[in-house]
């Protein structure tokens, strides 16, 4: 089977990047195709593969401020050739689906979320776009990029979800069914042998969505050590809102990132995740997660167990689930076992056999 892999841009190695990751090791062979790289930043598993970019990668300063090139996606991915494979495995939280492809190409969609500065966009501008000028652009291109979304998405011959609830809004914004396979995640590189030590733990984005400001607020209020790893935009805001039981590490070593997180208390998830690969990782380190009780975190935190569940994004809810985490003897070989149910020769033997069945 010829298969050719397709992401929306190699700027940020977040998760969804560790998914394609996963592709790339699962099938070397592939070309990726894509709108824009940041060489500097790749994963391993990407370096020596065929990676085909757009004319968009030319453009200066888009690997810095990819936001403020919103609308030239759309372009860049129309502008490639059409890809010439059995199957085009597109990974999308964005335009990627956009991709032309030739008539006996198969295509399957492993989507992320549908695009949240257009589905979700109230909610996404104001807590990520902090220029006006930016926020009303975007606005009035809000239902034209909504239209050509979904057409594309109709093109689709198979959607993937990364969750259920990606799931949802799949049916929700472009009446697709989807089948549910859940990211992969490395988590043979992560052991439960460290004794928690006395920090709680955010490893994140630092972005609006992802609800960091109300981690600090809350462990201002507990005065308990909070210990918070990641860059982002949203970095100068939070630092100024945190007392002196916080700690900012900024990004860190592999290696360090993993010291971090086998030895903290718990893990602190407060944003609302399409599926947060992160809380799967603490809990391969047999660390639990206080995690916001939506989302993701309903199919990865399995309450009282591996982790507690808040109800709110609150300062009260959020204490209260430190507290009661505080109160529960945790068994770190249980919470590992519940994260092996995410590994990657799990997704690699799911996918192949989509692929094949599709191909």
């Amino acid at each position: 089977m010829r298969l050719a892999i397709v992401h929306d841009y190699l700027i940020q190695m977040g998760g969804a990047e560790r998914v394609v990751a996963a592709m790339v090791e699962a099938f070397p062979d592939a070309p990726i195709y894509t709108s824009t790289t940041d060489w500097d930043r790749l994963l391993p598993e990407f370096r020596g593969k065929t990676i085909v970019n757009s004319w968009a990668n030319r453009l200066p300063g888009i690997r810095n401020s990819f936001k403020k090139f919103l609308p030239v996606y759309p372009l860049a991915f129309r502008s490639l050739k059409p890809v010439d494979a059995d199957v085009a495995w597109i990974s999308s939280s964005g335009f990627a689906k956009w991709i032309r492809v030739t008539r006996n190409t198969a295509t399957i969609c492993y989507c992320h979320t549908p695009p949240r500065f257009f589905w979700n966009a109230d909610n996404y501008l104001s807590l990520e776009v902090s220029n006006s000028i930016l926020r009303r652009i975007a606005k009035s291109l809000l239902a034209l990029l909504r239209e050509w979304d979904f057409q594309c998405a109709q093109r689709v011959d198979q959607f993937v979800a990364n969750s259920r609830c990606v799931q949802e809004r799949i049916w929700q914004h472009y009446g697709r069914a989807s089948t549910v396979i859940h990211p992969p995640v490395n988590v043979d590189r992560f052991s439960a042998t460290k004794d928690p030590g006395d920090y709680y733990l955010v490893l994140s984005r630092l972005i609006g969505y992802k609800r960091i400001d109300l981690a600090i607020e809350t462990f201002n209020r507990l005065r308990e050590r909070l210990v918070i790893i990641g860059n982002g935009p949203d970095k100068p805001r939070l630092e100024a809102l945190a007392g002196p039981t916080i700690t900012f590490l900024g990004q860190v070593t592999d290696s360090e990132m993993k010291s971090y997180l086998e030895g903290c208390r718990a893990l602190i998830f407060p944003g609302l995740e399409d599926f947060g690969i992160v809380a799967v990782e603490a809990q391969a380190c047999g660390r639990p997660v206080i995690a916001f009780g939506a989302g993701g975190a309903l199919e990865t935190v399995i309450p009282e167990q591996t982790g507690i569940l808040f109800e709110t994004q609150t300062i009260e809810s959020l204490a209260d689930a430190v507290r009661r985490s505080q109160k529960i003897r945790w068994c770190s070989q249980t919470i590992r076992r519940s994260a092996l149910r995410f590994s990657r020769e799990i997704f690699s033997d799911k996918m192949r056999a989509l692929l094949e069945a599709v191909g």
